[in-house]
């Protein structure tokens, strides 16, 4: 067992399968050392490194104006398996800082597909999305974060369900609605989307054409500039018996406010799934102030409404990440030093307990040992 441990121990920080494979990288590294046989690999192919998760951009697609959907060929250690309607998190070198975001698959998991999918709707005040939707060309290497969320149907899938999106919302429930549709499971669906005009309904002919396929699929088109805003007090009109349904709903802030208001009236809001694209910051920011990272050795002014989490993606430090929400915790880091302020609630914290960067940010000044 001795010797076991002493051949995989150069390799323990490497993502494996299945564990002996480290042992034979272990035997490698010790020939190799400093280096991990990885490192020699990813010169040869970018995606043979088991270090981090990568990805290689194969295409780009419009499917609106501003909206595209990016095909990736993953690498080694990316999942095999995923849930319709989780997200990942994508990372781009842009101008030598790498940035981060989280999207929705739009693909479904295949063991034989070694490829993704996300679709991305440009947003004029983000950088990222704006890039991947006109920029990013194809061999382009990103990294990856691997699949989460709790945002998908349950097993066995209900009998009834309504889906209520809007704007980019609708990405993923188009996955959960190929995955349904590929495995040749038609439950009671009615979905109602809302966009701005048709132009601006993204995967609309895909819709259409389930729609007028299947049925069991129905699907509303509230178009906000000659039909007016989505409105939750018109589910009894569009959907009658919407409180016999289990709901999946996304899209802006303020429609998915309204629906958890009016399922908690109702008494139903176990029935209710939501899933937001942005948290939802109030005006209870930090007084902004100084940042500083102790291990990287770098150190940013910033105001009260600018998360930790940007922060630090600004000066090129790899933070951890995963909703940018303040749900899935993957950013808790333990504050080292100083306060910083819960962008959401508005309370502060101090110097020893651990925070999310995602939805914080300082107060006065703070030290994060990173």
């Amino acid at each position: 067992m001795g010797l076991l441990r002493w051949s995989a121990r150069p390799a323990v920080g490497v993502g494996a399968n299945k564990p002996e494979v480290n042992i034979v990288r272990g035997l490698l590294a010790r020939a190799t050392t400093p280096l991990l046989p990885d490192d020699y690999l990813r010169l040869i192919n970018p995606l043979w490194t088991a270090r981090e998760l990568r990805g290689k951009v194969l295409g780009v697609v419009k499917e609106t104006e501003d909206t595209a959907t990016v095909t990736i060929r993953t690498g080694w250690g990316f999942p095999a398996g995923y849930e319709p309607g989780q997200y990942v998190g994508i990372g781009l070198q842009v101008d030598g800082r790498w940035r981060w975001r989280s999207y929705s698959l739009t693909s479904i998991s295949s063991a034989e597909k070694k490829t993704i999918a996300i679709t991305v709707k440009a947003n004029p005040d983000g950088f990222l999305s704006t890039h991947l939707v006109d920029g990013v060309a194809p061999s382009t290497i990103i990294r990856l974060a691997a699949p989460r969320g709790d945002f998908h149907l349950p097993e066995p899938v209900p009998g009834k369900i309504l889906f209520v999106t809007a704007g980019s919302g609708i990405t993923p429930v188009i996955a959960m609605l190929r995955s349904l549709e590929s495995r040749g499971q038609r439950p009671d669906i009615r979905h109602v989307h809302s966009a701005p005009t048709r132009g601006d309904v993204i995967f609309l002919d895909e819709l259409e054409a389930l729609a007028d396929k299947n049925p069991s699929y129905t699907l509303h088109l509230q178009l906000t500039r000659e039909m007016g805003k989505f409105s939750v007090s018109r589910l009894d009109e569009w959907v009658s018996d919407w409180r016999e349904r289990d709901c999946w709903a996304c899209g802006p802030p303020r429609m998915l406010d309204s629906m958890e208001s009016h399922y908690e009236r109702g008494g139903l809001r176990e029935r209710l799934h939501i899933e937001r694209f942005a948290i939802a910051r109030t005006d209870h920011g930090g007084e902004g102030g100084t940042v500083r990272f102790a291990l990287s050795d770098k150190e940013a002014r910033i105001d009260g409404a600018t998360t930790l989490l940007e922060a630090g993606e600004n000066l090129g430090i790899n933070m951890p990440f995963g909703c940018r929400m303040g749900i899935c915790q993957t950013c808790v880091l333990p504050l080292a030093g100083g306060y910083v302020r819960d962008l959401r609630t508005g309370e502060e914290r101090r110097e020893g307990e651990r925070i999310q960067t995602c939805i914080s940010s300082v107060s006065g000044e703070c030290t994060l040992d990173i």
